[in-house]
C-alpha cells in the first residue's frame, strides 16, 4: 500500500499543472491543448516518431493482444482496414459472467483513492497514449478509413484533448462538495446541535462504451474517462470494425493501474465474435449502470428504452444543415462549405447535409447570385478542391463500410446531380473505396423530396434544397432540428435580422450555430475546451462533449453523520 501512495503522489506531482491548466481553460474556453498537432513533435522524451510509431503498428499486424483478463474464453477478431489490410490482430474474447463481477472487485480502493488520485490516473493513461500518437493514428486510419493527417490529429491530440477535458469536468464536480463538515445548529439556552459530516463522491458500477466505426478515440475517449475519473471501472466494447485503437487504449490503461496500484480490471475490453452482437447482452446487465453510446438512432433508441438500470448518454443521427440568405465573401463562403463537405468523405456526424437556398437566389459580394448558379458555383468549388488526386486522398481517405458506398450510388436517384461522385485511385493503397462527394438539387416544396432531406444521408452526400424563401429555410431549419435533431447547424447572412431569426431557432431547439465561416474554421470541427460537441437538447443526442452534466450523474455523493464536532 504505500508503494501505491507513493505512486499517487508522484503521478499528482507530475500532472496537477496539466489539470489546473484544463480546469482553467474549460472556464475561459480558450485554446489550449497540452497535445501537439504537428507529427514532427513527437519522436523525443520517450515519445514515438513517425518511422517508429508505423513500425510499432506494423508489429501489430496479425498478433494476439492478451490483456489477461478475467474470463477470457476464447481470441476473436477480423478486423479489414478501409483502405484494404487484413490487420489480423486477435483480441481476448469474454465470460461476461466472470468479467462483470472481477471489475467491480477493485471499485472501493479506486473510490478511497479520491477524485485528485483518480485524475492524475487518468491523465497519465492520456499521457501514455500520446506518447504513442503515431501509432495510434495508423491504428485508426485502417479501421475508420480516416486519410493520415487526419487520424493523427482527430484520433490523437483532438482525441485526447476530449479525453482530458472529461477528467477536468469529472474533478471540478466531484470537489464542489468538500469531503468533511463542521454542523453546528444553536438551540437558544441549550447546547447547539453537533454534528461531523462526512461527503464521498460514490461511482454508480461498471459503465458501457460502446465505440463506434468512425471515430473510435474521438467519441471514445470522453465517456471512457469520465466514468473512470468518477470512479467506476469501465468496460469497452468497440465496434466490430474498429477494435485495435480501443484495445490499444486499454491496454495503455491496465498498465497504468497496476503500477498505480489498483485493480487493473477497472478497464477491460469486449471484443465479439462477427455477428455476436453482444452490445444488447451487455447493456441490460444489471452491473452496468453507465452507457455511452455513439452510433445510428434505432439503436440508441433501444438502449434510452431497455437499459433502464443505467445512466444512457447517446449520440445518434441527425440532419445537419446549412442556411444561404446572403454573404460578403462568396468565394470564401464556398471554399468554407466545399471543406466541410468533403473532408473524410463526409463521414462527420458535423458535417452538413442539407444547404437550404432561397429559389430566387442571393445577394453576394460578386453580385446576385441564383439558386442555380450557388449550386453550380459550389460544384465547381469542391470539383477544384478535389481535382488532384493526391489532395483528394488526403482530405477523402476511404469509405468506412459498404453501406456509406450504398447510399452514395443510390443518391443520384433521389434527384438532379449537380455534381456527380467520381472514383478515386490511392496507388499506395489499391483496396480502398474512394469517392468525391456527390450534391444533390432537390425541391423543397415538393412532398417526394422531404423523405430525402428529412433523414440522414451518412457519407459524402449533400442535398441542395431550394426554399421559397429565407423565411421558409429558418422555419425548415426549425422543423428539421426539432424532427431529426441536429449536431451542427451553419448560416451564411449579412442581415442582423436574419442572423437573429436562426439564432433563436437554435436556442429554443437547442442546437450549436456557426455563423458566417469563411476562412480555417469548419462547421463540422470543434475544440475541445472550448466548443460543444453536440448539446443534449435535440434529437441528435442526449449529451454534449463535455460538460458538467456529462459527467455530474456518473456518480452519486454519499453522506455519513457522526454526533460531535
Amino acid at each position: 500500500m504505500a508503494a501505491a501512495e507513493s505512486t499517487a503522489h508522484d503521478l499528482i506531482a507530475k500532472h496537477r499543472p496539466t489539470l489546473d491548466q484544463a480546469l482553467e481553460v474549460i472556464r475561459t474556453r480558450a485554446y489550449w491543448s497540452p497535445h501537439p498537432e504537428h507529427p514532427k513533435a513527437y519522436g523525443e522524451g520517450g515519445s514515438l516518431s513517425m518511422a517508429e510509431g508505423k513500425a510499432a503498428f506494423d508489429a501489430l499486424l496479425g498478433t494476439r493482444i492478451d490483456l489477461g483478463q478475467p474470463g477470457t474464453d476464447d481470441f476473436v477478431g477480423g478486423e479489414v482496414s478501409p483502405y484494404g489490410i487484413e490487420l489480423g490482430v486477435t483480441y481476448p474474447h469474454a465470460d461476461v459472467d466472470a468479467l462483470l463481477p472481477a471489475m467491480r472487485v477493485g471499485m472501493r480502493a479506486w473510490r478511497e483513492a479520491g477524485a485528485e488520485v483518480r485524475a492524475a490516473v487518468c491523465l497519465e493513461i492520456l499521457a501514455r497514449i500520446s506518447a504513442r500518437t503515431h501509432e495510434f493514428a495508423h491504428a485508426v486510419m485502417h479501421t475508420s478509413g480516416q486519410a493520415f493527417m487526419m487520424a493523427f490529429q482527430a484520433g490523437g491530440p483532438h482525441a485526447q484533448d476530449r479525453g482530458l477535458e472529461a477528467v477536468a469536468y469529472a474533478y471540478q464536480e466531484q470537489v464542489r462538495t468538500p469531503d468533511t463538515a463542521q454542523w453546528s445548529k444553536p438551540q437558544g439556552k441549550r447546547d447547539p446541535l453537533e454534528l461531523t459530516k462526512e461527503f464521498t463522491p460514490v461511482g454508480r458500477g461498471v459503465s458501457l462504451l460502446i465505440g463506434c466505426n468512425t471515430f473510435p478515440t474521438w467519441n471514445g475517449y470522453p465517456g471512457l474517462f469520465a466514468s473512470l475519473a468518477t470512479g467506476n471501472p469501465v468496460l469497452v466494447k468497440p465496434h466490430p470494425r474498429a477494435v485495435l485503437p480501443l484495445a490499444l487504449t486499454v491496454r495503455v490503461a491496465r498498465e497504468v493501474l497496476t503500477e498505480a496500484g489498483f485493480d487493473p480490471n477497472l478497464v477491460a475490453l469486449a471484443a465479439e465474435r462477427p455477428g455476436e452482437g453482444i452490445a444488447k447482452t451487455l447493456a441490460v446487465r444489471p452491473e452496468v449502470r453507465i452507457i455511452d453510446y455513439t452510433g445510428s438512432t434505432s439503436f440508441g433508441d433501444w438502449l434510452e428504452t431497455h437499459a433502464r438500470q443505467a445512466q444512457v448518454y447517446t449520440e445518434k443521427a441527425g440532419v445537419n444543415t446549412v442556411v444561404v440568405d446572403s454573404t460578403d465573401n462568396y468565394k470564401g463562403m464556398l471554399a468554407n462549405l466545399a471543406f466541410s463537405l468533403s473532408l473524410y468523405s463526409g463521414q462527420m456526424c458535423t458535417t452538413p447535409q442539407n444547404l437550404l437556398v432561397p429559389r430566387e437566389g442571393i445577394t453576394t459580394d460578386a453580385g446576385p447570385k441564383s439558386y442555380d448558379e450557388v449550386v453550380t458555383d459550389l460544384a465547381k468549388s469542391v470539383g477544384g478542391l478535389l481535382g488532384d488526386d493526391a489532395r483528394a486522398n488526403a482530405l477523402l481517405g476511404a469509405l468506412v463500410n459498404p453501406e456509406v458506398k450504398s447510399r452514395l450510388e443510390a443518391a443520384p436517384g433521389l434527384g438532379e446531380v449537380a455534381l456527380p461522385s467520381r472514383e478515386i485511385d490511392n496507388p499506395e493503397f489499391p483496396g480502398a473505396v474512394v469517392r468525391t462527394p456527390v450534391i444533390v438539387k432537390l425541391d423543397g416544396a415538393k412532398p417526394d423530396a422531404e423523405a430525402a432531406y428529412m433523414s440522414e444521408c451518412f457519407g459524402p452526400v449533400s442535398f441542395a434544397v431550394a426554399v421559397d424563401s429565407t423565411q421558409d429555410a429558418v422555419d425548415l431549419l426549425r422543423r428539421t432540428v426539432r424532427e431529426k435533431g441536429a449536431m451542427t447547424v451553419g448560416a451564411y447572412t449579412t442581415s442582423d435580422e436574419v442572423a437573429r431569426a436562426v439564432e433563436e431557432v437554435c436556442l429554443e431547439e437547442c442546437a450549436q450555430l456557426s455563423l458566417n465561416l469563411t476562412g480555417g474554421v469548419y462547421v463540422n470541427q470543434t475544440a475541445a475546451f472550448s466548443d460543444f460537441h453536440g448539446s443534449g437538447g435535440n434529437p441528435a443526442a442526449n449529451a454534449a462533449l463535455c460538460d458538467a452534466a456529462f459527467v455530474a450523474n456518473r456518480f452519486r455523493v454519499v453522506e455519513v453523520r457522526r454526533e460531535g464536532a
